[in-house]
């Protein structure tokens, strides 16, 4: 997997080999039947499912764990299919240990499969799609391709064009595709001319024959001449018509786009009025909107530090419930329904009002001598 080279070394191919080992995959998968076993998980697993992300992260990290499940299993190891409430990292790590178990070594964490797409997964399953076929006995040989025999291409002459010295050269009797004019007078003869003055000679030719012969001979009358160097003046007159065509066909043009340009020029007047009438008219509302968006993201914020104080109540709600269902415990073990505390108790709170009474007394008693003591300085009071 890794090849010691920083991603600055890598070539600009590099970002699309995630698919081509995605169709190597794919094709791996279908040698191993994964759409009639796993129909109830996956419909139609496309080229790139895993080579790119998707909205539903959590959906495509679930089926990758499911078809890594499958080709562990189907590789020979024992492997629980996993849930959807499962840890995910719980979940890769194990597929990663299955992994290394089979002597693929492996040199990144299991959170780089957490997202369930990716060069990391695509390896992964590819490596586990390959001991699945070693275990149901499949290996990928060689093309043998058929051994052909090296032809010799003939070359065609094209005798339906010729030359004005091969017309001269040819003889009629040459060529058996030529008009056979003899064999035709033959066997046609011609009428011998009336004796009387007042018939018309006629031909006894049959007319559809007469076409078919023509059609035939046809194809051998295509004459080529060969190119006289004096019709140089000829290309220049041409080039010349060509030129006042253009320049008419041009005038014409630039009339046509001069109007475009126009009506362009006045579309987008319009729509650039357009645009000013409404940014005018939506200014306000997009003011008001940004410091709406801004007062629910403060709102957000505090809604969130609101979030983490009531998460920190609630997990030292949880610490003293626990240390209460201790004390409880502690309690219950210790069986408090004995009475003999109680009494104690009862009897050091009579000792305590016995001797909250004698306070009182010795208090009256020491407030009455303070008072004699006190008329005794003064004997005007009395």
């Amino acid at each position: 997997m890794a090849d010691g080279r920083r991603p600055d070394d890598r070539g600009p191919g590099a970002d699309y080999c995630v698919f081509a080992l995605m169709e190597g995959l794919l094709e791996k998968l279908k040698l191993l039947d994964y759409e009639k076993v796993l129909a109830k998980h996956i419909r139609n697993l496309s080229r790139h499912y895993f080579g790119s992300s998707c909205h539903v992260l959590s959906k495509q990290f679930y089926l990758f764990a499911i078809i890594a499940a499958w080709l562990i299993n189907k590789a020979g190891r024992p492997f629980p299919q996993p849930l959807k409430h499962d840890e995910p990292n719980a979940i890769a790590f194990n597929i990663l240990a299955e992994l290394q178990a089979f002597g693929v070594q492996v040199d990144f964490p299991p959170s780089k499969l957490k997202s369930g797409s990716g060069v990391h997964v695509c390896f992964v399953l590819d490596r586990l799609a390959g001991e699945a076929l070693k275990r149901t006995g499949f290996a990928f040989r060689r093309p043998k391709y058929p051994a052909e025999s090296p032809e010799v291409e003939a070359v065609v002459e094209d005798d339906a064009a010729l030359t004005l010295s091969k017309v001269e050269a040819i003889q009629p009797t040459e060529d058996d595709d030529v008009l056979d004019t003899v064999n035709l007078q033959s066997t046609h003869p011609e009428p011998q001319p009336s004796t009387t003055a007042g018939d018309i000679s006629e031909s006894s030719v049959d007319a559809a024959e007469w076409n078919l012969e023509v059609e035939r001979g046809l194809t051998q009358l295509n004459v080529t001449t060969r190119s006289d160097k004096k019709q140089w003046r000829i290309y220049l007159d041409q080039m010349h018509q060509h030129n006042d065509q253009i320049k008419c066909l041009m005038e014409d043009s630039k009339r046509y786009l001069a109007r475009q340009q126009e009506d362009t020029s006045k579309a987008l007047e319009k729509f650039s009025s357009k645009k000013k009438y409404i940014s005018q008219k939506l200014e306000p509302l997009i003011q008001e909107y940004l410091s709406v968006q801004a007062r629910l993201h403060e709102e957000q914020e505090r809604y969130e530090q609101a979030n983490a104080r009531v998460m920190e109540k609630r997990q030292e709600l949880t610490e003293i419930s626990d240390e209460v269902m201790k004390i409880k415990q502690e309690i219950d073990v210790r069986n408090m329904t004995d009475g003999a505390p109680v009494a104690r108790i009862r009897c050091s709170l009579t000792r305590l009002r016995q001797e909250v009474v004698q306070m009182d007394e010795k208090i009256g008693i020491v407030q009455h001598l303070l008072l004699q003591a006190t008329l005794k300085e003064k004997p005007d009071m009395i």
